[in-house]
C-alpha cells in the first residue's frame, strides 16, 4: 500500500510539472488569462466544486481568481497595514501594507535594503512594530502563541543551537508545534537523505537549508514564511523543495509568502507578487494581472528612425538594435497594438515580459536599469 501511494505521488508530481510546462508554453503563444480561466472553470464544474481540485488547479495555472477563500464566514489571510519600524533613526519600514490571500504563493521582491526581511520578521513575531498592524486571520501576531503555532518560517540564516543535531532540532520544534507530524518526518527522511544525528554546524549551507525544510514541512503549517528559501541548494533539490511546497498548497491550502532575488524562479511558482522599495510596498497584484498591464512591443517602422508615437500612451522604456525598436508600455496589449497599428509598421509583435523586466520598470524604468559604465 505504501509503495503504491509513493508511486501515485511521484506520478502526480510528474504530471503537475508537465502541465505547468504546457501552460507556460500556452501563455508564451498568446493564450489569455480569460482563456486559461475558462479551462479552470470547466475543471471546477467537472469536479463538482471540490475545494481541493479548486486549489490544485489554481496552483497549476497560476490564475487564481478568487483571491480570498472564505471559510465559516471568516476570510483567512495575512494582512499588514501601515507598518513602520525604525532602527537608530533609519526607517526600515515606512508604512508598508500588503495582503496575502489564503492558499496563495505570494512572491515579495525588491532591491537590497527594501525592507523585505524586516517585514517577514514582523510576520513571524521576531520584531514588534513601532506602529501599524500585523495580523493573520484577523489576529495580531505579536506574542500570540496560537497564531505562531500555525506559522513556520525559514529565514535566510536559519538559527540552530550550536551543539544540536537535526534530530535535536526536530524535538525542539515538536515541542512548539502541537500538529508536528512524525509520520511525515519519517517519509521526508528519504527525500533529504541527511544523517539526523549529524551536528548541524558541520553541514554545508545547502545541507543546513535542507534540514530546515525537513523540519519546517513537518510542522504542518497553515502559513509558510520563506526568505531566500532555496539559496545554496543544487538544481535537483531546488526543484524537489518547490514540488513539496506546491503539493502542500494544493492539498492543504497552505499559504506561502516568499522573498527572493531569484525572479525567474518566483515567476514559475508564484501567483501573486508584491514589489517593495524603501520600506514600502509599491504595488501588489496577481502575476497574470501584472503581466497583462505591462507590454513589451518589438516594432520595425518604415523609413529611418521611429515616428512620433500616438499621444496618451504610457511609455516606460525605449531602445533599439538596428531597425528593431523595443518599447515598454503600461496598459492593455490589445489597445496599445491597435493604436500602434496606425503607424503602419513593417513588423510589430507583443512579447511577454519576464517578472525581472516588470520589476525593473516598475521601480523606475531607465533610472533603475543597468547602466553602461566606462572603466
Amino acid at each position: 500500500m505504501r509503495r503504491e501511494r509513493a508511486e501515485d505521488d511521484g506520478r502526480r508530481l510528474a504530471l503537475t510539472e508537465t502541465l505547468r510546462e504546457t501552460l507556460r508554453e500556452l501563455r508564451a503563444l498568446g493564450m489569455t488569462t480569460a482563456e486559461l480561466d475558462a479551462i479552470y472553470r470547466e475543471e471546477i464544474t467537472a469536479a463538482g466544486e471540490d475545494k481541493n481540485i479548486n486549489q490544485y488547479f489554481a496552483v497549476l495555472t497560476n490564475t487564481r481568481s478568487v483571491g480570498v477563500i472564505v471559510q465559516g464566514g471568516k476570510s483567512e489571510m495575512i494582512e499588514v497595514r501601515g507598518l513602520k519600524k525604525t532602527f537608530d533613526g533609519f526607517a526600515a519600514l515606512d508604512g508598508a501594507s500588503l495582503t496575502v490571500p489564503q492558499g496563495a504563493i505570494y512572491g515579495l521582491v525588491g532591491p537590497n535594503g527594501a525592507g523585505k526581511s524586516t517585514l517577514l520578521r514582523h510576520l513571524t513575531g521576531v520584531y514588534r512594530q513601532d506602529s501599524g498592524t500585523v495580523s493573520v486571520d484577523g489576529a495580531d501576531v505579536w506574542e500570540n502563541v496560537a497564531v505562531k503555532q500555525r506559522i513556520a518560517s525559514i529565514p535566510d540564516d536559519w538559527h540552530y543551537f550550536m551543539q544540536s543535531s537535526i534530530r535535536d532540532m526536530m524535538k525542539f520544534y515538536r515541542g512548539f508545534y502541537p500538529q508536528f507530524n512524525m509520520e511525515r518526518y519519517e517519509k521526508l527522511r528519504g527525500v533529504f537523505s541527511l544523517d539526523e544525528k549529524q551536528l548541524i554546524r558541520r553541514l554545508s549551507k545547502g545541507m543546513q537549508k535542507q534540514a530546515a525544510f525537513w523540519i519546517a514541512m513537518c510542522c504542518m503549517p497553515d502559513y509558510l514564511i520563506l526568505d531566500e528559501p532555496v539559496d545554496g541548494l543544487d538544481p535537483v533539490m531546488r526543484r524537489q523543495v518547490w514540488s513539496l511546497i506546491m503539493q502542500d498548497v494544493a492539498e492543504r491550502g497552505t499559504t506561502v509568502l516568499v522573498s527572493s532575488h531569484n525572479l525567474r524562479e518566483l515567476e514559475d511558482v508564484c501567483d501573486h507578487v508584491g514589489i517593495m522599495n524603501k520600506g514600502k510596498v509599491l504595488l501588489e497584484r496577481s502575476l497574470s494581472e501584472l503581466q497583462e498591464n505591462t507590454v513589451k512591443m518589438q516594432i520595425v517602422f518604415r523609413g529611418e528612425g521611429a515616428p512620433e508615437l500616438p499621444a496618451g500612451l504610457n511609455l516606460l522604456h525605449e531602445s533599439h538594435l538596428g531597425r528593431v525598436f523595443t518599447i515598454i508600455f503600461r496598459g492593455n496589449t490589445q489597445q496599445i497594438t491597435e493604436r500602434l497599428a496606425a503607424l503602419d509598421p513593417v513588423y510589430m509583435e507583443a512579447v511577454p515580459l519576464t517578472l525581472e523586466e516588470i520589476f525593473i520598470y516598475e521601480l523606475g524604468g531607465a533610472d533603475y536599469a543597468v547602466r553602461d559604465i566606462v572603466l
